[in-house]
């Protein structure tokens, strides 16, 4: 770790939504925490809806060496939002960012900040993990769903605890329910990702019932992730693919009526096949125009558009490399 200086290192980060636990004792645990790191560090406190008795608490935490700061949002945005207004009030090179409830032990946090000298983003994996058994198959059925959509095999994508470099927010824009999917929306632009097990909390629980509305919004998240990671810079790869699949199905269909037509004698006037034939046809040119719209709106856009990092740059000299320059090395994000 570097030497302490007067500029923050450190920035933690703790959005507060509905479910939060006392937050005095949390943040007395993330405090002795931090302060063991031995980084200058603050805290950002971001209230996800109006939390009056939270920010009269946090208020008169506000006191001693650690600079606490408290965001607090007009209405309920969504967590990856008040991460996002976080980060806007972070100065620290290094981001942290902690759920406002017991679900990792505090002392874990030095883990994640430690894994960030060879990683640009730890990921807290709680190992071994104490739930439900019905917990555990809802948990390992959506680890699968989006391994197999995405390609990317993470074990704990609930975890709150992370420890990223800025520059990965920087990169980023989240918002709606995206936290969850952070590490792979980082992986994809171009940034390594590393898994860190941490301990579980003991007081790590949730007694409520999920509602059948949460898990639509876990599939339709899902599908929003799809497209980020797979289609967002090649859109007539899906479209057109499904456009002409589409369209070859509709075309095979309407010969086949036109023979039986032609040289069957059946008649076509009252066949509703032939309306279902046709409009397949003109879905599947809808979609691959759709595609093809998309591809043009990239080309144009594609300056403005980084899909990589820059890891290393070397620069050499009639006199060789410069010993204090580096290698060139671009991280790109898998297609």
């Amino acid at each position: 770790m570097s030497q302490l200086n007067s500029r923050t290192q450190l920035s933690v980060i703790v959005p507060v939504g509905i479910r939060h636990s006392e937050i005095e004792s949390l943040y007395a645990e993330y405090h002795d925490a931090v302060a063991r790191i031995g980084l200058r560090s603050e805290f950002i406190f971001v209230l996800d809806g109006r939390f009056p008795n939270v920010e009269e608490k946090l208020r008169a935490c506000a006191v001693g060496a650690v600079r606490i700061t408290i965001v607090s949002l007009t209405r309920s945005f969504g967590e990856a939002t008040a991460l996002m207004a976080g980060f806007e009030h972070a100065s620290g090179e290094l981001i942290v960012t902690l759920p406002a409830y017991h679900q990792i032990v505090a002392s874990e946090i030095e883990k994640l900040v430690a894994a960030l000298n060879s990683t640009d983003i730890a990921i807290g994996v709680r190992e071994p993990r104490v739930e439900a058994w019905y917990e555990g198959i809802r948990r390992r059925a959506f680890h699968g769903i989006v391994g197999s959509v995405t390609g990317m095999r993470l074990r704990d994508l609930g975890c709150g605890a992370r420890a990223m470099r800025r520059q990965v927010l920087e990169e980023l824009a989240l918002y709606g329910d995206q936290h969850r999917f952070l590490p792979i929306l980082a992986y994809r632009q171009g940034f390594r990702v590393t898994e860190v097990d941490v301990a579980q909390s003991k007081q790590d629980r949730f007694d409520g019932v999920y509602q059948p509305r949460e898990y639509i919004h876990r599939i339709l998240d899902i599908v929003t992730v799809f497209f980020l990671v797979r289609f967002t810079k090649k859109p007539l790869r899906f479209f057109g693919m499904v456009g002409v699949t589409i369209f070859s199905i509709g075309t095979l269909l309407t010969l086949w009526l036109v023979i039986e037509r032609l040289f069957l004698g059946h008649a076509l006037s009252d066949r509703p096949a032939l309306l279902l034939t046709s409009l397949m046809i003109v879905l599947g040119l809808q979609l691959f125009a759709l595609g093809l719209l998309g591809e043009l709106i990239i080309f144009t856009h594609a300056r403005a558009i980084k899909d990589y990092q820059v890891e290393k740059v070397i620069q050499s000299s009639d006199d060789g490399p410069s010993p204090n320059v580096e290698t060139l090395s671009r991280r790109v994000a898998g297609e």
